[in-house]
């Protein structure tokens, strides 16, 4: 079951020629993306999501995305969205084809079914090791040109990370920088808590602010949780009483082992701070 619509509302069938050979997203990645997890008809943070959709438009220097073409776009696959349950909607910005010739930005609205191994995850959580990003704390600011903390298309990187997690046992990658600090994964935002304070890296070291993971935060907050954003080192993942990684699909899911170690039980506190996320969408 897939959905593809464009921003003048037009449903097209996502089997049907819809992007030039020549378009900058296929031939150099250029371009930025926005992944929106739709339940019950109705698209979670899409406010979030465009906000941040604008801002990596920005760090690119392609137009501003129009929110309300974009708004129209995601109605149109939520409407047209014939599944049941929950599914994810890619909204899709890139540079167009013949870049410098007057050639308009290519974007679109995209549902896709969720897999049945990403659903299992959620609740009975996942593996993951931690591998080398290869950028140190500093650089996203000192070199913007390297778009760090911008959700762009080029995912090679990260699709190559998930391959080598699979490859050692696991189904998700954290990824550290060069001195040892935790920055995200390549789809996910982690959490770790320690007590009942929830912590997170700061976007400044180059990372994608999460949506879901701000979203965990104001519930888990409700809840009479602390919230900080700090910097977080492996060793206070190993430390703390729950690692856990979050993003519009997996949406919060639990780490259980860490690089082969068995990390504390925490399937408690991951029902816990579910719950309070779900809450906000009551």
């Amino acid at each position: 079951m897939r959905v593809l619509a464009f921003l003048d509302g037009t449903v097209a069938e996502p089997d049907d020629p819809c992007v030039r050979a020549t378009d900058l997203g296929l031939l150099r990645g250029d371009g930025v993306f926005e992944t929106v997890l739709v339940e019950n008809g109705e698209p979670r943070e899409l406010g979030l999501h465009l906000d941040r959709l604008v801002r990596s438009a920005w760090m690119l220097d392609l137009p501003e995305p129009s929110e309300t073409d974009w708004k129209r776009a995601a109605r149109q696959v939520i409407d047209n969205w014939r599944g049941d349950g929950e599914f994810a909607m890619k909204l899709i910005y890139t540079r167009g084809s013949d870049a410098g010739h007057g050639s308009a930005p290519t974007a679109f609205a995209l549902g896709l079914e969720i897999t049945p191994k990403m659903m299992s995850e959620r609740s009975e959580g996942i593996a993951a090791v931690t591998l080398e990003r290869g950028i140190e704390p500093g650089l996203a600011v000192r070199a913007p040109w390297l778009l760090l903390g911008a959700k762009t298309l080029s995912y090679a990187v990260n699709m190559a990370a998930l391959r080598e997690a699979d490859r050692r046992g696991a189904s998700d990658v954290i990824f550290t920088a060069t001195d040892g600090s935790v920055l995200e994964g390549p789809t996910v935002s982690v959490v770790m808590v320690r007590g009942r304070t929830l912590y997170t890296p700061p976007p400044i070291l180059g990372i994608l602010p999460g949506t879901t993971q701000a979203a965990v935060y104001r519930g888990a907050e409700r809840a009479g949780f602390t919230a900080k954003i700090e910097m977080l080192s492996v060793d206070d993942l190993y430390a703390g009483d729950g690692v856990f990684v979050a993003s519009s699909v997996r949406k919060l899911t639990r780490v259980h082992t860490l690089d082969g170690k068995v990390l504390p039980d925490a399937s408690e506190l991951h029902r816990e701070l579910s719950a309070a996320y779900e809450a906000g969408y009551a």
